[in-house]
């Protein structure tokens, strides 16, 4: 962290310099100043331009933030008469411009932004710009081509190569553990006792992921109970009158919340290499574990279940309509099954998307378990369903290829008993 600081101070003294050597000369329009950034050889200047265009993009409103995306987009698209020109040598026989061809098609904008991510705290500053482009996405999918740029880049930026792997505790800087407080997606911190349970008793681990770029800003996180048994309920987990259990004596490590931190990273994904290394780190500290579960939400079940309803067998119509009266009927785990087994993706896949993440990762769905999480949030998402996926190291590869290539869901023979009972 502190080499990144050090670094971040050398290039911000360099752009200073760069803005005095511009001098009154500097374009003003924001994409001339663009424009100027793609095409200029110095790299003083060139920080101070980069430098200056994130300043300007930070004082604009969303209609200006709208305008300016379109710019880029269209401003600094392909190089149309260049790529025509390399692919032709190609077509006349020149095989070295195949070659030049992948850099003459490259969007402009792709360079503009790697030059961008050259100014002081470039990399954090994009990572915002792009949460704000994802949300004028919706007002605009024309955007679209422009984000692809943005990915990208971010997947090569935030490969795991990059990541680093942290135990947060309590012994970690406050301002980490403010931010764990301010991430956490799943099931709320209440406050500075709650966290402490989270990350200071003994059978409780915190782990996240850093980049350089990004300092003491994770990117993801994920909290681990480790416990005698595969638990069905989060209330115990989450209890703070719980009893503690000796780490030495649990056999089963519980991922039971996992949050993204960044929203500007979103479809980056990092989460397969946090889990699985994860296992590999708590198997190493306590050999004695031999399973490691999730207890995961199905954030999607009730508004697909209400979506849906007037096309479900009757059973499972009755089973949405008495759980919206306030009843949580046995044939919930039923309703959830078919959710999780019988249901896909528009785009391939299973419907949920916590599903689609563990399941692509290789886990098994293990478990339904109803009445689950009694909270506003998951009776809201629901009727406080939650499921069990399990990670089975010997068994992770082949279930992940089976996901990914043929769209098979890996579940336990119980869950796929319970489709069969309709």
């Amino acid at each position: 962290m502190r080499a990144t600081t050090v670094f971040n101070d050398l290039v911000g003294r360099v752009a200073d310099r760069g803005r005095s050597l511009m001098g009154a000369g500097a374009p003003r329009n924001v994409a001339q100043m663009c424009d100027t950034l793609l095409t200029g050889k110095g790299e003083a200047t060139g920080l101070a331009l980069a430098r200056a265009i994130f300043d300007r993009y930070g004082g604009m409103d969303w209609a200006a933030k709208q305008d300016f995306f379109t710019m880029l987009r269209d401003r600094f698209g392909v190089d149309r008469g260049r790529t025509e020109t390399v692919l032709k040598q190609w077509q006349d026989g020149d095989e070295t411009a195949l070659r030049d061809l992948h850099t003459a098609s490259e969007p402009r904008s792709q360079e503009l932004i790697r030059r961008l991510n050259r100014a002081p705290g470039g990399t954090r500053r994009l990572v915002a710009m792009r949460d704000d482009l994802l949300h004028l996405m919706g007002e605009d999918p024309g955007l679209r081509a422009l984000d692809a740029d943005f990915r990208h880049l971010f997947t090569s930026w935030f490969n795991r190569g990059f990541l680093e792997l942290q135990r947060i505790d309590w012994h970690t800087p406050a301002n980490v553990l403010e931010k764990i407080i301010q991430y956490e997606a799943v099931h709320e911190i209440s406050g500075w006792d709650d966290l402490r349970r989270r990350v200071a008793a003994p059978d409780r681990r915190l782990y996240a992921f850093f980049h350089p770029a990004l300092g003491d800003d994770p990117l993801i996180f994920v909290e681990v109970a480790l416990t005698a048994d595969i638990p069905g309920a989060i209330g115990a987990i989450l209890a703070a009158d719980r009893p503690t259990m000796a780490p030495a004596t649990a056999r089963t490590a519980v991922f039971y919340s996992i949050s993204n931190c960044q929203t500007g990273l979103r479809g980056i994904s990092f989460g397969n290499f946090l889990i699985k290394q994860v296992v590999e780190e708590l198997g190493r500290e306590w050999p004695n574990l031999t399973t490691f579960v999730t207890l995961s939400p199905v954030p999607g079940l009730r508004n697909w279940a209400l979506t849906h309803v007037d096309e479900l067998p009757r059973p499972l119509a009755d089973t949405v309509a008495a759980a919206e009266d306030g009843a949580h009927p046995v044939s919930l785990s039923d309703l959830a099954a078919h959710y999780m087994l019988a249901t896909r993706h528009p785009r391939g896949g299973a419907t949920d998307p916590v599903a689609r993440f563990h399941l692509g990762n290789g886990a098994r769905l293990e478990r339904i378990n109803r009445d689950a999480d009694a909270s506003p949030n998951g009776q809201a998402a629901s009727w406080g369903v939650m499921v069990n996926y399990l990670y089975d190291l010997d068994t992770i590869e082949r279930n992940h290829e089976a996901y990914s290539t043929q769209g098979e869901i890996i579940a336990a023979p119980p869950v796929r008993r319970l489709l069969k009972t309709r």
